[in-house]
């Protein structure tokens, strides 16, 4: 049985105020709370209980400049599955109800980030059509007990309740450390340019259908 709370943001008719909201979901497997403020300067609190998991969530925050606060209890004396994914799917619903109706965001945005030898492209689309394509070749199965296969979990969660499109691709990389870093610094500051407001587009919704 799975219920999700949205809680509500504090409405306001300024443009440029910051778009804040919170999403609680609860489980048999997990309960989560996410507050993401996506105009916010890249404060992190975070308690997923996997350390990696953890580290790699405050990539997004840092170099997305967005505030964010993820508390996840989970299933964890089974494995890190259920953890990995709910926070994806409860961050994605945050980051939807956050961006509103998308009007005035330059919808697109992409990165390239190294780190010593590894280096990952990302790309993400504020489509509202749920996509994702992810070619991240590990060299290890695990990085700090963090199953690198719920890299794939995490980023199907999040697309298929932001409602993005979302290319990833690791280029190249030796280190699976440095390979999952990359993805995940590359993937906050594709964020960060796609969700920045455009001042020659304010008010305007980014496609020629009228929305997204």
């Amino acid at each position: 049985m799975t219920s999700s709370a949205l809680v509500p943001s504090v409405p306001s008719d300024n443009p440029d105020a910051d778009r804040i909201a919170e999403v609680s979901r609860n489980t048999a497997e997990t309960r989560i709370h996410v507050r993401v403020n996506l105009d916010g300067t890249g404060e992190a609190r975070l308690s997923t209980g996997i350390g990696f998991f953890d580290h790699m969530l405050d990539q997004i925050a840092r170099h997305g400049l967005i505030d964010l606060r993820i508390e996840c209890e989970g299933d964890l004396h089974i494995d890190g599955h259920h953890t990995v994914e709910d926070v994806g799917i409860t961050l994605g619903q945050a980051f939807a109800r956050a961006v509103g109706d998308k009007k005035g965001i330059r919808r697109y945005g992409h990165a390239y980030v190294p780190l010593d030898e590894a280096l990952s492209r990302v790309v993400v689309d504020f489509s509202g059509r749920p996509g994702l394509h992810l070619h991240i070749p590990f060299t290890a199965g695990s990085i700090g007990g963090f199953d690198t296969q719920l890299t794939y979990e995490f980023f199907q969660g999040f697309v298929n309740h932001a409602g993005v499109t979302l290319h990833i691709d690791n280029i190249k990389g030796i280190n699976a450390h440095h390979q999952c870093e990359t993805v995940f610094k590359a993937f906050a500051r594709a964020l960060r340019a796609a969700l920045e407001r455009d001042p020659r587009a304010a008010g305007v919704i980014p496609s020629t259908k009228g929305s997204l």
